[in-house]
């Protein structure tokens, strides 16, 4: 294992201590327990926008709090939930009064945690939402979750639920966008090596010299399947048919109620995407695949669209949901109604994604 660290143990802190250096008119770190905050938190008079999850996938999601974005994001170590105190007090740090959403990407440690952490904001008078993400077309069940896993749509959703927020959602309104965000939004990944986390020093699965994983997850979860070598066209090709194609899917959720203050239980379809849609379409690195062959993946990826009758409309490229040094890319598709590209193209200040300021 060769990687820029000093002690395992130090390796979540001391990154979160650059950040802090790098980027103070932007953003706070506190300790004990772990959590980034917006500098200027809490915004009085705003939802503010909290999300979370295993270290290792940065610029997810420390790297998008900021205005027009996050409030707040809780890290854990790598590849493993934070835990509910640290989401307990984070939204504590950010409550303007208007209310906490939580964003929770579907694996279980962060489903559980995050309720957990829910029901305790609620008990300190906090108005609360979560909703849940699970935009992963690869499978519906994988080692870290029971349904799909949330992906690629999770960082779209941060950006444009986040500008909603900014320009005066109530926390129903976010809860509403969000939901709608997770809905049109689609995604699947690929690997064509593993990782390697610094607790275990060695890479968390093998692939053949010749060999890549298609549906592969962003710890290392296994995907649809295993198969040899092709070119840049043909695994865009199949990456891209597997999102397109992919059938309405139905399940049930739970998400809190505030005036019940408990959790109620919803019934969730979404859509395929079809032909007249409009689309941010979204190459996203897994972390160790350069700029130059995701703009290759999407070119074809834009051809596949255009010849499918689908239209896109806004674009993001580059290395914004990662899992450590893995080389592969993910492609998301998010079909967009006026409501989602007036929030998209809304300014946005934050250490990984800006625009627009």
């Amino acid at each position: 294992m060769k990687k820029l660290i000093n002690a395992i143990d130090d390796v979540v802190k001391e990154q979160l201590e650059g950040m802090a250096v790098a980027h103070p008119d932007m953003l706070k770190i506190h300790f004990d327990p772990t959590f980034v905050v917006r500098a200027d938190a809490p915004v009085q008079g705003k939802v503010a926008l909290i999300s979370g999850g295993g270290s290792g996938h940065e610029p997810m999601h420390g790297g998008f709090v900021g205005k027009g974005m996050l409030d707040a994001a809780c890290p854990g170590e790598v590849f493993t939930s934070p835990t509910p105190d640290q989401m307990y007090e984070a939204a504590k740090a950010v409550d303007g009064g208007a209310g906490v959403l939580f964003l929770v990407k579907n694996y279980t440690g962060d489903v559980l945690n995050f309720e957990t952490a829910a029901e305790l904001a609620f008990a300190d008078g906090i108005k609360v939402q979560s909703i849940l993400i699970d935009d992963d077309a690869a499978v519906k069940d994988s080692l870290y979750t029971a349904g799909r896993r949330g992906v690629g749509t999770t960082v779209l959703a941060e950006k444009i639920v986040g500008a909603a927020a900014e320009a005066g959602y109530t926390l129903e309104q976010c809860a509403d966008l969000a939901r709608k965000v997770n809905k049109y939004g689609r995604s699947l990944g690929m690997a064509l090596t593993s990782c390697t986390v610094p607790a275990a020093g060695k890479p968390t699965f093998e692939l053949g010299e010749d060999e890549f994983e298609i549906g592969i997850g962003i710890h290392g979860e296994p995907g649809r399947e295993r198969l040899h070598m092709k070119t840049a066209d043909e695994i865009t090709e199949m990456m891209a048919l597997a999102i397109i194609e992919d059938g309405a899917y139905s399940r049930t959720v739970r998400e809190w109620d505030n005036e019940a203050g408990d959790w109620v239980e919803v019934e969730l379809v979404d859509p395929p995407l079809q032909a007249g849609d409009q689309v941010i379409a979204f190459v996203n690195s897994m972390g160790g695949t350069p700029v130059s062959e995701l703009y290759a993946v999407y070119r074809k990826l834009a051809e596949i669209c255009n010849n499918k009758g689908i239209t896109i409309v806004r674009n993001l490229i580059g290395p914004y949901i990662t899992s450590l040094e893995m080389a592969g890319c993910s492609i998301t598709l998010l079909k967009a109604d006026d409501e989602i590209l007036k929030f998209w193209d809304a300014p946005v200040v934050t250490p990984g994604l800006r625009w627009g300021a």
